[in-house]
């Protein structure tokens, strides 16, 4: 990937053939879609439910069973050698209902989640699907969206990103649409640079594509999880481990007995069948239905805690993990601020424990005011984490809603937060003739003061 970071807007137009006022035209878009392909992540090809159910037969010890049932069928024990196929074609047919089912789930999810991107093209703002972005697109964002692509800012008016999908770190990053001098510079550090499938949280942009699909940070990311190998779980090692001591052991034993029949001068083909039903008779052909049966269960489980489980057996690793190591807050927690303690006239008010007071109301319902953040139709909060955080408070205390109060208190005018005043402003109507000028940020900042 070129350092484009380090590259002035203009020389980045140039290259990329692109302006940031009017765009790409649509006869250029249509042409590079057709050059670089659609910007999707790339999958493997889908399975065949014919091809899910054959993968349910290379368990070792589905193995052993098979060949059980063979030797018992040329015994003469039909019956036997009739209910161990039906235990292991029902224990695969679980097996592949409980994967596709589980593939069908990632299928609806993935068509949920396909966002929608606004962008600049003949000089008109219109909103295109994602996956038919191109290089050199120029794509407007602003609080709530999904980066849709790599890019480089043009533009960044107090934007902030939620980069933890890539980078771990929970805390939103001050974005900006300067070069930077540094040509070695992090992931987390490319300050002017977006990248797919993080979040805007604060703020508006507009940034120039520069790397879409599988070249983007995130394409990489599905890469490498791509060409990652199959790996067992450990029950798939245990169970696999004890299939072979317990086909070894009695194969070894049938052998023994065998031998020792034709020392004591007995028939071989009638010490040649004992030793097989013995061996046969030794395999537990009830053990693969058992855990597949114990498995599913726990699938349902996790199923009613909204969790996808795509393979039978890897609902039992979590349960053989000892050891988590994780890096950052948000990881392992619900990644999402809470306020908990108030400090309102002069007291401490537990937002849990203690009792929220009528006239306590009048800072809540300022300080929702004094904030971009707000709740989606669906209650999700939008914005950055500590105003969401406030704005939910709001909710959850008072029971209002901070656009019912915007309703009711207009804003007409604000001063944004920056970093160098470090706080924000905002003017509204209280009523005819009333206004109110409330302000919310660092205390001990000297322009606050003044």
């Amino acid at each position: 990937m070129k350092r484009y970071w380090n590259m002035d807007v203009e020389e980045i137009k140039k290259e990329l053939e692109t302006d940031d006022k009017n765009g790409l035209t649509q006869e250029q878009a249509n042409e590079r879609l057709f050059k670089y392909g659609k910007n999707a992540l790339k999958e493997k090809k889908k399975k065949s439910i014919f091809s899910l159910f054959l993968e349910q037969f290379k368990d070792y010890m589905v193995l052993i069973l098979i060949i059980a049932s063979i030797i018992s069928f040329f015994l003469g024990e039909t019956i036997d050698a009739s209910i161990i196929l039906v235990v292991v074609i029902l224990n695969a047919l679980l097996g592949t209902v409980q994967e596709n089912k589980a593939e069908k789930s990632l299928e609806a999810l993935k068509k949920l989640s396909q966002p929608l991107a606004k962008v600049i093209r003949d000089g008109k703002v219109m909103e295109v699907e994602a996956s038919s972005l191109v290089i050199g697109d120029v794509v407007l964002i602003e609080a709530g969206n999904i980066i849709p692509a790599d890019g480089r800012l043009v533009e960044a008016k107090n934007l902030k990103v939620d980069e933890s999908v890539l980078t771990g770190e929970s805390v939103p990053v001050d974005k900006v649409d300067t070069v930077i001098e540094n040509e070695n510079v992090p992931l987390g550090d490319r300050v002017n640079l977006v990248y797919m499938g993080t979040t805007v949280t604060y703020g508006r942009g507009k940034f120039i594509v520069i790397a879409t699909g599988m070249d983007t940070e995130m394409g990489k990311v599905a890469g490498l999880i791509e060409n990652e190998r199959n790996v067992k779980t450990p029950l798939q090692l245990k169970l696999e481990e004890l299939s072979k001591y317990l086909g070894t052991a009695a194969i070894l034993i049938s052998a023994i007995i065998f031998a020792i029949g034709v020392l004591q001068k007995r028939p071989a083909f009638d010490m040649f069948m004992t030793a097989v039903s013995l061996a046969v008779a030794a395999i537990p052909e009830g053990l693969p239905a058992i855990i597949t049966v114990t498995l599913a269960l726990g699938v349902q489980k996790m199923i009613k805690k909204n969790a996808i489980i795509r393979k039978l057996p890897a609902v039992e690793t979590l349960g053989s993990t000892s050891v988590i190591c994780s890096d950052k807050t948000g990881t392992l927690t619900q990644n999402k601020m809470t306020v908990v303690k108030l400090y309102i006239n002069d007291r401490k008010v537990n937002v849990k424990e203690d009792e929220v007071k009528q006239e306590d109301y009048f800072l809540l319902k300022n300080a929702a005011l004094c904030t971009d953040a707000f709740i989606d139709e669906e209650g999700k909060g939008i914005g950055d984490p500590t105003k969401v955080a406030i704005v939910n408070l709001l909710n959850d205390v008072v029971g209002l809603k901070e656009a019912d109060i915007e309703k009711e208190f207009p804003r007409i005018a604000e001063i944004p937060f920056d970093s160098d005043r470090k706080m924000m402003s905002t003017i509204h109507i209280m009523d005819k003739e009333d206004f109110r000028l409330i302000t919310k940020g660092a205390p001990d900042n000297n322009l606050f003061l003044g």
